[in-house]
């Protein structure tokens, strides 16, 4: 079982900056975003690869992004790229490497050697991206074969270019291989992150596909476009009527503790509910605190 999570820390949105473009990743200084993915992948092209991983490792290294999570994402296993960007992403020590295509346990263990061997440091911590049939059906043993990866993250886009689905309202085509990869990060106690949503434009589809991935369980989603960030976070945050309920609970918990059965609002509440009641105020507390750090 995967050992990676410790405290609550919010990711509810992640947002991916092309790395070869120095001005986006200024402006990400400013943004109320949870965490960024640096790419070195597919938003850089092959001809500035090289000035992208510079550009990312010395964000990662800068100590100029407040509380925000800084992660790179390396070009893939097999690629001309791979070696180097893993290499140097790990001397520069961000809090996490997004590698994409991950497919399997031995993979995952295979990087996180790697990463060891490179001198990586405690902190930084290996987020696998699962973007195929192949890691569909054994998400389970990616997600459990090393408690340094920290992060399941869905790739949506090449997942539905594999199924040979089409992208519409709803991800029906998608729900399958969605539904395997949170069991997977429930079952090892891991992050899992919703894939993009790429239509820049679409606010209320952007908007109601943010509402079914907090709904299904997600943890957070990736992001495309700043104009994204507000939205997400307002949907993967509890909202005022969540966080009053959970208190509401818990006193009334506390105050019952003893008598045998403890209501709230005409319902039976039992520890399930209590646990939930908690997880909502921690991931509050949290959510509040990283807000305050990054506005000031």
């Amino acid at each position: 079982m995967s050992g990676a999570q410790t405290a609550y820390r919010p990711r509810r949105s992640v947002l991916y900056m092309p790395s070869s473009n120095e001005r986006a990743l200024e402006k990400a200084k400013g943004l109320m975003v949870d965490a960024l993915i640096l790419d070195l992948e597919d938003a850089v092209a092959p001809d500035a690869k090289e000035q992208a991983r510079e550009n990312a490792c010395a964000a990662a290294r800068s100590g100029e992004y407040g509380r925000r999570e800084i992660t790179i994402r390396v070009n893939g296993i097999g690629t001309r790229w791979h070696d180097a960007d893993l290499a140097a992403a790990c001397a520069a020590g961000p809090d996490g490497i997004v590698v994409p295509k991950v497919n399997s346990a031995d993979e995952v263990r295979q990087l996180v050697a790697a990463m060891e061997s490179a001198g990586a440091p405690d902190h930084t911590m290996l987020w696998a991206m699962v973007e195929t049939p192949q890691a569909m059906l054994h998400c389970e043993e990616i997600a459990g074969a090393s408690d340094r990866l920290a992060v399941l993250v869905m790739g949506t886009n090449d997942l539905a270019k594999e199924l040979h689905a089409e992208h519409v309202p709803g991800r029906q085509p998608l729900l399958t291989g969605l539904g395997l990869c949170l069991l997977a990060a429930r079952a090892t106690g891991t992050v899992i992150l919703d894939g993009v949503y790429n239509n820049v434009k679409d606010t209320e589809g952007f908007e109601a596909e943010c509402l079914q991935g907090r709904q299904m369980g997600f943890d957070g989603k990736t992001l495309i476009h700043p104009g994204q960030v507000e939205a997400c976070n307002a949907a993967f945050a509890p909202s005022e009527a969540q966080v009053e309920e959970a208190r509401g609970i818990l006193q009334a918990w506390e105050e019952g503790a003893g008598s045998g059965v403890v209501t709230f609002g005409g319902r039976m509440i039992e520890n399930l509910h209590v646990e939930t009641a908690h997880r909502v105020l921690d991931t509050d507390a949290a959510i509040r605190a990283l807000e305050q750090e990054s506005a000031g």
